[in-house]
């Protein structure tokens, strides 16, 4: 009779417990409801220990609560990324319990919940990163990954920001995650200017941009061709080695990758710019000939040529190279920018020159040749930064470096009218 007692009362504290749990789950619903959500969560922590044990429905309920509690305190700006990731992490805990149960009630909720964080996780990112908080987006951009991972392009976001941060320990390993996935990022974009913003929004497909402009809502339709992505992976995935003193490592990964994937050309300019840094100038130029001769066409492969070769300070082959892309596409702003800035470079010699004369007539007859030079200098630039600046009208440093050689050429009139428009 004693053990049956004993039994009984076991099973008395089980239910006991059961009904403490139901009432706490209700509680934090109702704190929740009534805009407590850091109440709510406090609720549920006192219940965590019992979760384990309780019905998959229950279990359920309890994650569904608590993943509503951590989203509403990141809606409400409290530690946002944080909130949003636990939240996230409630939500796939439930998810995978509804799913091993057979029973789904909270799982199409929870999943739309997802998708939003994962949007707001994107979105906070971008917000780190414009206020100089590049480690904390990037970490934003990972937890974005971790939600789909089908949507690789935000592992490869978080890996460069994570390079932007100067925080190499971080990137390295999701550079290493790019690899083994063979991440390309290859692809298509579509976009059309939205009438209203004047932004220029992405579509995911052509029909869906050519509707829009159809129905009215967007204007000047582009579809451009997204370029290899792989080339850039391997490139920071080998300086990162390089870094760390892991030379060959750096020279192995990138020949692999060129093995096995002997079409891409951006691998041979990741490759040629690691015999850059590593000063091997001569293997630099037999791999930069053989990326021309492979796509004599391509302007993409010809612009990164040119970016090369003003990094290695050989000027004459970077103003060909960028000439050649400008004649290839003649809308392609970024290659005036770069001769612009390349032809700027001679101003440099040209004012440390002045700085050190005297007064002497010798002196000042020679102040008089270096302004003409550097006058020739401001003149021959102001074609391509107009071109720029007429392609990119809203790329502030375009139009103030053009607004700089202006007034530097006392060319008043047009640096008024320029001003005007910034």
């Amino acid at each position: 009779m004693k053990s049956k007692y004993v039994i009984l009362a076991s099973a008395l504290l089980i239910s006991v417990a059961t009904f403490a749990q139901k009432d706490q789950i209700k509680s934090a619903e109702k704190a929740l409801k009534g805009g407590d959500a850091q109440g709510a969560i406090s609720i549920l922590k006192d219940a965590e220990n019992m979760v384990v044990n309780a019905k998959d429905v229950e279990q359920a309920q309890y994650y569904f609560v608590q993943g509503n509690a951590y989203l509403e305190l990141a809606n409400k700006s409290v530690e946002t990324g944080k909130n949003l990731s636990l939240s996230a992490e409630s939500y796939k805990k439930l998810i995978d319990l509804e799913k091993a149960s057979g029973k789904q009630k909270y799982s199409t909720q929870a999943a739309t919940s997802i998708t939003q964080i994962k949007g707001k996780l994107i979105n906070a990112a971008i917000a780190d990163t414009q206020s100089n908080k590049a480690a904390e987006g990037a970490k934003k951009l990972y937890d974005a990954y971790l939600l789909d991972q089908k949507d690789t392009i935000n592992l490869y976001y978080a890996a460069s920001t994570y390079v932007n941060a100067q925080d190499y320990d971080a990137a390295l390993p999701l550079y290493e995650q790019l690899k083994k996935l063979n991440y390309s990022g290859k692809g298509t974009s579509y976009t059309a200017v939205n009438k209203i913003s004047g932004n220029e929004d992405g579509f995911n497909t052509a029909n869906e941009r050519d509707m829009a402009v159809k129905l009215g809502t967007h204007e000047k339709p582009k579809t451009e061709t997204i370029p290899s992505k792989r080339g850039e992976v391997y490139k920071n995935y080998a300086l990162i080695l390089l870094q760390k003193g892991r030379t060959e490592d750096a020279k192995k990964a990138i020949s692999d990758a060129r093995k096995a994937n002997p079409d891409d050309s951006s691998l041979i300019l990741s490759e040629a710019n690691l015999y850059l840094e590593t000063k091997d100038f001569d293997t630099y130029k037999k791999l930069v000939g053989e990326a021309l001769q492979k796509d004599p066409n391509n302007k993409e492969l010809i612009f990164n040529l040119g970016v090369l070769s003003a990094n290695a300070k050989n000027a004459v082959d970077a103003e060909k190279y960028y000439l050649k892309v400008i004649e290839i596409d003649p809308n392609y702003a970024n290659a005036y920018l770069n001769l612009a800035a390349l032809k700027l470079e001679a101003e440099k010699p040209i004012i440390d020159e002045m700085n050190k004369l005297g007064t002497s007539a010798k002196d000042m007859k020679r102040y008089d040749v270096l302004k003409g030079q550097r006058e020739a200098v401001f003149k021959s630039v102001i074609p391509y930064l107009k071109k720029a600046n007429e392609l990119d009208p809203k790329n502030q440093d375009v139009s103030k470096t053009l607004l700089g050689v202006y007034k530097a050429l006392e060319m008043t009139a047009e640096a008024k009218a320029l001003k005007a428009t910034m």
